[in-house]
């Protein structure tokens, strides 16, 4: 931080010329050569390369059987166990292949090729393997049918009902404790993928994992006080029903004092703990985690809605009222819900890494009677959330600590900041308050500049390349991309600030100095210029950490160590206390041991963050054609630019009195026209078979323009990507099929809407039936003391994965039941963009006939029989599309000639690749 007259200058006195500004050589003498400089940028970019790969790509050894030992955990078991789940293909709930996963992991013989590896129950042999004072109880779980309703995220406006699920559950407990069984501690993962991926990743890893750790815990278990519930649930990929189903129904549910949830939005890498709701249970894992990863940044992204994911630690904390811990793999987050979640990407160690971690965090907290104390005080709510900041260093240790001594610590140091500026400014008079100033200027034109840049090159990427997005494969085609205009960018701007500081110097030193020669008094402000560049980033840092404070963000730690660390190499190297000494060149040892604390705790992170971006690109356009091209560009290029202006705000500061500043410029002009051509020629390509672009095909039977049976339904092939551009590329190969495409196909699937895409009517009237379409039959239709009532009769037909929407405008509220049983009450419906969904998914034994009852508001009693006479085009009450999960001979055909690089992109709001749509309009 700035110290006395360091940070102004003085007006009293005749300075003592110091002898490092006192000769016409002076200038040239302070000039910082393009070596020294380019070696400064290495060295940063190499180290905060390097931390990244210690944090997140440094992975503990796989060990065999033998090595592990009885008692430890194996990677080559647990992938016994992947391998046998992703050989079944895509296990969606209510399919063949979900049925036979179930099996295996429960009771049921296996196949016989596998009988020879893994015997004739996973499950089974764990239980039979177990410590004699352990007691492993083993249970299949028929879920009834249910209603989940969730307040947060991507549940708003929705409600999800399901039925026919089925969960395995593994419950170890030591043999002569009998409380144990009425304190559970509960992992959970899914065994359910969704129907365009085998789920490698997502999650047989997690399911391989929790397998392998039963079979250890089981030899632990007798010297425990808790006892662990192993649930392996189906559903998850649904809108997280499986979870919802067993802490609604279960009859363990009430014994569960704490959650642990295994997740994946990638594959493979390090499993990282992003969301714990306690201090004493984050402390705890802390504490014996061999290999630690855990990052509160995480989970503030999480909780911003910024990721558009869910998981069933959701449920547990919002429907349990659970405490627990969150850990996720999210390398290469690009293959995610794609054919690329497979076993050749999962790699070596990941499944070790948090074996070794969960194994040792499992048999400490069950051992421990303290921590069974605090969970069950906080599961009773005799305590409040004690919310945490945690983070590991380099993956080698944990830190954990309050979020309130987060919060005084933050204040503290706040509150010394701004009393050390304010005295600085106070004794620098007006010339420091105008430099101040100007410094805080130099801030915000960085980051103008920083971005406009990049973001011009987001913009014309679609129009120079083959594909709007054309990184994704490679994803350090960024770097020069849009990092190197990022740090032009942030350099231009830097030094315009650099520039104006000079200028109001010049007329300060030219008032106060008159007695310094022109050339050292060029020197002086150069010197002094810098310095105030220098010390803008503190008050970058300063204004992050007051916000981040002020909004009780966890991972504020970052701004408080980019703060501290700078000012405290700065104070101890650079400033002085005296009045008279003109100021001297920067120390290159001020900016290496000042930046050595916030690279090692942070950059790891930063480069992890901009890679998830990249990969999620894939999926982002959640209505496709409905974002521009160039909007996934664009926030790529802001995070860069934001990481870019945050990180090096203090090395830039260094090389505005370099005589080198072209050399520089050049380099990077240079970086970022390989970079454009190697995008843009396609040398380098956007999209690989490993890492593809989201292509879907859907053979849609609409009935939404039947008016009274005159009509046959239309059918016809649709295809669209949720990755942003247009499907000129993938059409080469499918002239034949005659696809037509434009923003005037437009199909609305319920969950979303496709504004642009491609369909082919070429036999399309065969691979289905009629049968097969599903039926919304007005029951009846009355008015009674002013509110009108509708009942409407829903058959799915074949189909157990339906979604049906509800227009609110109309709708005031609705129930749903199934025989005589009301499964959906009246009240507690939102709505998003003035309609309500309904989400079903079940197993094969799940009912296809449920009766929908609609009251309607008062307005639209009155108006909307007028209003539908008004309007030619009828807006819907009601609209469902129902999924039958069958390839049809014409979709298998598309599939087959579709590029490599494209891939199917599943999730709880796609259709399958056979959809009926139909509809009630409002005027029934």
């Amino acid at each position: 931080m700035p110290r006395g007259q360091d940070s102004s200058v003085s007006t009293s006195e005749k300075p003592k010329v110091d002898q490092a500004v006192d000769s016409n050589d002076d200038r040239r003498k302070h000039r910082r050569g393009a070596y020294l400089l380019l070696g400064l940028l290495i060295i940063f970019l190499h180290g905060s390369w390097s931390v990244y790969q210690i944090q997140f790509g440094s992975l503990p050894l796989p060990l065999d059987a033998e090595q592990a030992g009885k008692r430890g955990f194996s990677e080559a078991s647990a992938l016994k166990h992947v391998k046998y789940l992703t050989g079944l293909g895509p296990h969606p709930v209510g399919s063949d292949s979900l049925d036979r996963a179930i099996q295996v992991v429960h009771s049921c013989s296996l196949l016989s090729q596998f009988q020879s590896t893994l015997g004739s129950s996973i499950a089974e042999k764990i239980k039979k393997t177990a410590h004699w004072e352990v007691d492993v109880q083993l249970e299949l779980f028929h879920t009834d049918i249910g209603a989940n309703r969730l307040s947060r995220g991507l549940f708003k406006g929705k409600t999800l009902l399901y039925s026919d699920l089925k969960h395995v559950l593994l419950r170890v407990t030591p043999k002569y404790l009998p409380e144990a069984k009425e304190n559970l501690i509960l992992v959970s993962s899914h065994i359910d993928t969704v129907s365009t991926t085998e789920g490698a990743g997502d999650c047989s890893s997690c399911v391989g994992v929790m397998l392998e750790l039963a079979r250890g815990v089981a030899q632990w278990a007798h010297g425990f006080k808790s006892g662990i519930l192993f649930l392996f649930n189906t559903g998850e990929e649904e809108g997280l029903d499986g979870a919802h189903s067993f802490i609604t129904q279960h009859h363990w549910r009430n014994s569960v004092s704490f959650a642990v949830d295994l997740e994946a939005m990638g594959i493979g890498g390090k499993s990282t703990l992003f969301q714990g709701t306690d201090h004493w249970a984050l402390e705890s894992f802390a504490a014996v985690a061999k290999y630690p990863s855990a990052q509160i940044a995480s989970q503030d992204v999480f909780h911003s809605g910024a990721i558009k994911s869910a998981t069933d630690f959701q449920i547990y904390e919002e429907v349990g009222r659970l405490p627990g811990l969150d850990f996720a793999y999210t390398d290469t987050t690009a293959v995610y819900h794609t054919k690329n979640d497979k076993m050749t990407l999962l790699k070596p160690g990941s499944l070790q890494h948090i074996g070794d971690n969960m194994l040792a965090f499992l048999l400490h907290s069950a051992a421990s009677p303290k921590f069974l104390k605090d969970a069950q005080q906080r599961k009773q709510g005799n305590t409040e959330q004690d919310k945490a900041v945690y983070f590991d260093i380099l993956g080698k240790y944990m830190v954990v600590y309050p979020q309130r001594l987060a919060t005084m610590f933050h204040n503290s140091i706040i509150l010394q900041s701004l009393l050390i500026w304010g005295t600085s400014l106070l004794m620098g008079g007006h010339p420091a308050l105008v430099s101040f100033a100007i410094s805080c200027l130099s801030i915000i034109l960085m980051l103008i500049f920083s971005i406009c840049l990049p973001v011009v090159v987001a913009f014309a990427l679609p129009y120079i390349c083959l594909f709007p997005v054309p990184y994704v494969a490679n994803p350090w085609l960024i770097i020069g991309l849009f990092g190197s205009p990022a740090l032009l960018g942030a350099f231009i701007g830097q030094h315009i600030g650099f520039i104006l500081l000079k200028r109001h110097l010049r007329r300060v030193y030219s008032r106060t100095k008159p007695g310094l020669t022109l050339s050292t008094m060029e020197n002086v402000i150069d010197l002094e210029a810098e310095r105030w560049i220098f010390k803008s980033g503190f008050v970058q840092w300063l204004i992050a950490l007051i916000l981040g404070t002020y909004f009780k963000v966890g991972s504020s730690y970052i701004a408080l160590i980019w703060l501290v660390s700078p000012a405290f190499a700065y104070g101890f190297l650079e400033a002085t206390l005296s009045p008279v000494r003109l100021p001297k060149q920067l120390k290159v040892v001020t900016l290496v041991l000042g930046l050595a604390a916030p690279v090692v705790s942070s950059a790891g992170l930063a480069v992890r963050m901009v890679d998830v971006i990249v990969g999620r690109i894939v999926g982002i356009d959640r209505n496709p054609g409905g974002l521009p091209d160039w909007l996934g560009n664009v926030i790529v290029s802001v995070a860069i630019a934001v990481v870019v202006c945050s990180t090096f705000v203090y090395l830039l500061s260094y090389t505005h009195i370099s005589g080198d500043k072209r050399i520089l410029g050049l380099l990077l002009f240079v970086s970022f026209g390989l970079s454009l051509f190697l995008a843009s020629s396609g040398i380098v390509p956007a999209f690989t078979e490993d890492v593809a672009r989201s292509v879907n095909v859907v053979h849609v039977v609409d009935t939404t323009g039947i008016d009274d049976g005159n009509k046959e339904p239309v059918s016809y092939i649709s295809l669209f990507s949720n990755t942003p551009g247009k499907l000129t590329n993938e059409l080469v190969d499918l002239g034949d099929e005659e696809f037509s495409c434009g923003r005037n196909m437009t199909t609305d699937f319920v969950t979303f809407t496709m504004k642009y895409g491609c369909r082919s009517y070429k036999e399309s009237n065969t691979g289905w039936s009629k049968s097969e379409v599903p039926v919304l039959l007005v029951e009846s239709d009355s008015v009674a003391g002013g509110a009108r009532q509708t009942v409407v009769s829903v058959d799915s037909k074949s189909s157990t994965r339906w979604t049906l929407g509800i227009n609110k405008e109309e709708i005031d509220d609705f129930t749903v039941q199934v025989d005589s049983e009301k499964i959906v009450l009246l009240g507690d419906k939102s709505e998003i963009d003035g309609w309500h969904t309904i989400q079903f998914a079940g197993g094969k034994n799940s009912p296809t006939k449920f009766q929908l009852t609609l009251y309607w508001s008062n307005k639209a009693t009155e108006t909307s029989q007028r209003e539908a006479k008004q309007v030619a085009d009828v807006p819907f009450l009601i609209k469902l599309r129902t999924d039958v999960n069958r390839v049809t001979p014409q979709v298998a055909r598309v599939l087959e000639k579709l590029p490599r690089w494209c891939t199917p992109f599943g999730k709880s709001t796609s259709p399958y690749t056979l959809a009926f749509l139909t509809a009630l309009s409002v005027d029934i």
